[in-house]
């Protein structure tokens, strides 16, 4: 009985992966198709990227919750990068995606490979938060042109959404109806339960409404029907063009799967390896750049259903990825799908996104961090549809803000016990506050003339740069030349490397 009762635990085991995966399954294709739209590519590319990717990355996956595939936020990285390179939907448009989502493949691969799963934490929270609601708002005004079933608008995504709100007369009354429709299943669904499939049943819903009515909308159109198509025949003499955006999104998109796999990890006690994961996210773009889809990242909704669906290990995804492949020979019965079906299920999906309350209350909080915050949001809006950009925005002036504030707020405590006077400088000492401490520093032995001895007292030092320790050379310098003796207590243990390394203040 010993021998059959872990038998017995293993089946249950992969049976509940099974339903997991097949339950990611039925909300991944109309997502898929949805976020394919969204990178400005054919539908069906949606379907690819949902195959191979999450059935790579279960190999190398840390996190047995994580689902692959397409997602709101890579997606509109993707439209950004290549919608001023190619028309959208255009073949050379559908190589150039192909071709980023293997450079960020291999980027998350050669990051994850050198242990660099820490390189998330460059983008700090004030930039993520303006960056994924200035994004947010952006997806939202691509799709509601789809949503209401207008046809006539212009390219820029904000002048779009502004068009398309101000001329209610050009709306779809059936786009409009199957919208609403989608968006209550959506929403009710996941009121329920996340298990809920409520977008495929949109889908369903939108299909049976095309097929026996008449409808006048716009939809998908022919899908082709068949498994992904492996190659390597791609543009690449675009690359050097890719580079840059390939690099931001593989940093910017792996964000999400991280805070994803953390919380998720969190919350179960579990150990969770970031660079593994950047290993299998990046397994995951490489397959999606070879195998007819384009960039993927780590989806919470998804991420989330598998969990409640029972997940037991890593596998789950494969099971998913498996799903979605067999199921693209029949892909043609999706032509008819209505498109206002997968627009409502992208401005659904990302409406949590749009974070304006959070960020009013973070200027109540602090101006800096609310500046850093504010700004990253304008030049998402700004910069559109290059919002890759903004992120350097945002990544640059939270650099200035940091530096800033480190070095204005230099402090050093005294205490002048004639003819001794004691200094004890508190913070952290780096190339930005070098210079405020030089001058904290000489203002206090200014402000005690007579002063013959001066006592250096480390202990309250964070981290000290090559910048900080020739500050505190040539401050001893100084003193010495002045007349005085100068004498270095409690140098902490954490400095000693480039303490003794540059000869301390001898």
């Amino acid at each position: 009985m010993s021998a059959r009762a872990p038998q017995g635990g293993l089946s249950r085991r992969w049976l509940r992966d099974v339903i997991a995966g097949l339950s990611v399954a039925f909300v991944v294709v109309p997502q898929g198709l949805a976020y394919a739209e969204l990178a400005g590519l054919p539908p069906y590319t949606g379907l690819y990227a949902a195959a191979l990717p999450p059935l790579a990355a279960s190999f190398f996956a840390s996190s047995r919750y994580l689902q692959t595939g397409p997602v709101a936020m890579t997606s509109l990285l993707t439209f950004g990068a290549l919608s001023a390179m190619a028309t959208p939907g255009s073949p050379e448009y559908i190589g150039l995606a192909l071709l980023l989502a293997l450079l960020v493949g291999l980027m998350r691969l050669g990051l994850g490979l050198v242990r660099g799963g820490a390189i998330t934490r460059f983008m700090s929270h004030p930039v993520v938060l303006g960056f994924t609601s200035g994004a947010a708002v952006l997806i939202i005004g691509s799709q509601v042109a789809l949503a209401l079933g207008v046809t006539d608008v212009p390219d820029g995504l904000l002048d779009r959404l502004f068009t398309v709100l101000s001329s209610p007369s050009e709306w779809n009354g059936q786009a409009v109806m199957l919208s609403a429709v989608t968006a209550a299943l959506v929403l009710l669904g996941r009121r329920v339960s996340p298990l809920v499939p409520g977008a495929l049943l949109a889908v369903v819903i939108g299909l049976a409404f095309s097929g026996w009515g008449d409808y006048t909308a716009p939809v998908v159109g022919a899908v082709p029907e068949g498994f992904p198509p492996l190659s390597l025949s791609l543009p690449w003499s675009s690359l050097p063009a890719l580079l840059v955006p390939a690099g931001i999104i593989a940093i910017i998109g792996f964000a999400e799967p991280t805070a994803i796999a953390r919380t998720l990890a969190a919350r179960d006690r579990e150990r969770w390896d970031a660079s593994r994961e950047l290993v299998s996210q990046g397994v995951a773009n490489i397959a999606a750049g070879l195998s007819g889809g384009f960039p993927v990242g780590g989806s919470f909704s998804r991420s989330s259903v598998a969990k409640l669906a029972g997940a037991r290990t890593r596998w789950n995804g494969a099971i998913t990825g498996l799903a979605v492949l067999l199921f693209t020979p029949v892909a043609g019965v999706l032509a008819d799908l209505p498109r206002a079906v997968l627009g409502a299920i992208v401005i659904v999906a990302v409406l949590p996104l749009v974070r304006i309350p959070e960020m009013l209350r973070l200027t109540r909080v602090t101006w800096g961090q609310s500046a850093v915050a504010w700004a990253t949001f304008v030049a998402t809006l700004a910069l559109s549809p290059r919002i890759d950009l903004a992120v350097l925005v945002g990544v640059g002036l939270a650099a200035v803000v940091h530096i800033y504030r480190e070095s204005s707020r230099f402090v050093v405590r005294t205490d002048f016990a004639p003819p001794v006077l004691t200094m004890v400088p508190v913070g952290v000492l780096f190339y930005g506050s070098a210079d405020a401490l030089a001058e904290a520093l000489n203002e206090q032995l200014a402000a005690n003339p007579d002063a013959d001895r001066v006592v250096l007292s480390l202990e309250r030092l964070g981290r000290v740069d090559h910048s900080g320790m020739t500050a505190l050379q040539e401050f001893a310098r100084d003193v010495r030349e002045a007349g005085l003796s100068i004498d270095v207590e409690r140098v902490p243990r954490h400095i000693r490397g480039i303490w003794d390394r540059v000869g301390g203040l001898g």
